[in-house]
């Protein structure tokens, strides 16, 4: 049975759908997944549809296999359990404005992934999608502070840390860095595991892929749960 990833945040702009993508994509290249065999899904259940965008875009280099179902999310279910995948990362919408369609993807969720944004305004949006998970499933949660300027906003970051270890919040030891190759990867057909081989690629490339440790890599007790880790520490 696969488990499942689920990205969500009620507030919009926080980044979930360049998570997902670039999530799905670097552990479906860790596990050695093809175009024609990946044991990666990425879900969408937002009526907005980016994900679908970005995955038609990238089209046949596309790492991970793609569903669009935002019509009928209780679909999810029936991957989860019948569809030769071990990981599905799931996109949601940024809105409460149909939590029904939340609320089942929520129920599936192995692990919640909740992107804020480095600044004070994504605190009580990030609290309210909080609320409302605990009110759906007892899934684990985290926080990860997406999209912050190294250097620029070293201040932001340290007080964003600060704010969630006062609220006892747990959250990822990786943030992900302010890269304009991430804002111009759907533009470009592209994800992370097709940037260039420079620099600057492969600090964009290393959060990600610590990002992939840290959500494949340990259980709730500290021990290894895949074997494929290596891998990606590795890569």
């Amino acid at each position: 049975m696969a488990l499942v990833h689920v990205i969500a945040n009620l507030k919009g702009g926080v980044g979930k759908t360049t998570i997902t993508v670039q999530l799905a994509a670097v552990v479906a290249d860790a596990m050695g997944g093809t175009p024609e065999d990946s044991p990666v899904l990425g879900v969408s259940v937002d009526p907005q549809a980016s994900m679908f965008e970005w995955a038609t875009r990238v089209g046949d280099a596309l790492p991970f296999d793609f569903e669009q179902c935002d019509s009928d999310p209780a679909l999810l279910a029936r991957m989860k359990e019948h569809a030769p995948y071990e990981h599905i990362f799931v996109d949601t919408p940024g809105s409460l404005n149909a939590p029904e369609v939340l609320a089942t993807v929520l129920r599936q969720a192995d692990d919640i992934i909740i992107p804020i944004l480095p600044e004070v305004m994504s605190f009580s949006p990030a609290e309210q999608t909080i609320r409302f998970i605990e009110q759906i499933t007892g899934a684990p949660w985290r926080i990860l502070i997406n999209n912050w300027m190294p250097g620029r906003h070293e201040t932001d970051l340290e007080q964003t840390r600060a704010y969630l270890t006062a609220r006892g919040w747990p959250s990822f030891h990786v943030a992900i860095r302010n890269y304009r190759l991430h804002a111009r990867a759907s533009a470009e057909r592209m994800t992370v595991v097709n940037y260039s081989n420079n620099r600057v690629a492969r600090e964009a490339r290393s959060d990600f892929l610590r990002l992939g440790l840290e959500v494949l890599g340990r259980n709730g007790v500290g021990e290894p749960r895949h074997s494929h880790l290596a891998t990606l520490e590795e890569s």
